[in-house]
């Protein structure tokens, strides 16, 4: 009878020890975040960590993960299968190349911003030069290459001044190419704007291409010597989609369409205008 006894009490033991396991692991599983994979240009990412906080504090339940990278390496990370649930590019050539994929939902992608594209140096810089016209002149630039979106339309600037030839597409233009129509100057050329940033910064380069975007916050660190004008370097679209991902499930891909709705809403604009953005694009 007391090993009947004692057989029933064990085996009422490990049921609720089991039970309690169980009843653990679904509090466990309703505590996870739902992530949200961001692909976003490199320019992008002071104000999209800002949006980031805001967003999470208001919707605790949702993660935002940030991968900030030149928009043409974003493109090719997409094109090769990496997990993406929103694209915010800096060009529309880069959006276009996913959309021509498929990948982008349907009615999903809008123009966001504008941009500015300037020539920067350091605060106590004794450069000569004074902008794009004359940017022979340094003794190193930093620069993008040409499949980078600021690369690209550095070159179309410097074509538009008659500094380089015409071609098709100035992405083709090569860093020695720009090199040599500019006198020979040494070129440092760089995978994404943040780093022309930080070469320029770092003083290993004399001058350099970014974003006015870019030298938000950065007053004690870099000079602008021209803001190129809109005639000369033409528009810098920021296009944003939802992207096809084949590996989200539904709560992933409702909670991606909520932060596309964030970062397109009128407190982002706000937001993207304070970090020298401009908002009005048609």
């Amino acid at each position: 009878m007391k090993k009947t006894l004692l057989a029933l009490l064990t085996c009422l033991a490990m049921v609720f020890a089991f039970t309690a396991c169980g009843g653990s692991d679904e509090e466990t599983a309703t505590d996870e975040s739902t992530e949200v994979i961001v692909f976003a240009a490199a320019s992008m990412q002071s104000s999209l960590e800002e949006l980031e906080a805001s967003f999470e504090a208001e919707n605790p339940g949702i993660d935002i993960i940030l991968n900030c990278d030149s928009s043409g390496t974003l493109q090719e990370q997409i094109l090769e299968g990496a997990p993406c649930d929103i694209f915010f590019s800096a060009a529309q050539k880069n959006m276009d190349a996913i959309e021509e994929e498929g990948l982008v939902a349907e009615g999903t992608r809008s123009n966001v911003l504008n941009n500015q594209l300037v020539v920067i140096t350091q605060p106590d810089s004794e450069t000569k030069v004074t902008g794009l016209e004359n940017l022979g002149d340094a003794e190193s630039i930093a620069l993008a290459d040409g499949s980078v979106p600021v690369g690209k339309y550095t070159r179309r600037a410097l074509i538009n001044l008659g500094v380089l030839p015409e071609v098709e597409d100035p992405a083709t233009i090569t860093t020695q190419e720009v090199s040599e129509a500019l006198g020979g100057v040494e070129i440092s050329e760089q995978g994404n704007v943040s780093k022309v940033l930080s070469a320029v910064q770092e003083a290993s380069s004399e001058v350099g291409t970014v974003y006015l975007s870019d030298t938000y916050g950065q007053e004690d660190t870099v000079k602008i010597l021209q803001v190129v004008s809109y005639d000369v370097a033409g528009d810098i679209i920021y296009p944003i989609a939802q992207i096809v991902n084949q590996d989200a499930d539904d709560a992933e891909k409702e909670a991606a369409a909520a932060v596309l709705e964030y970062l397109t809403n009128d407190n982002a604009k706000s937001v993207y205008e304070t970090h020298l953005f401009d908002i009005n694009v048609e």
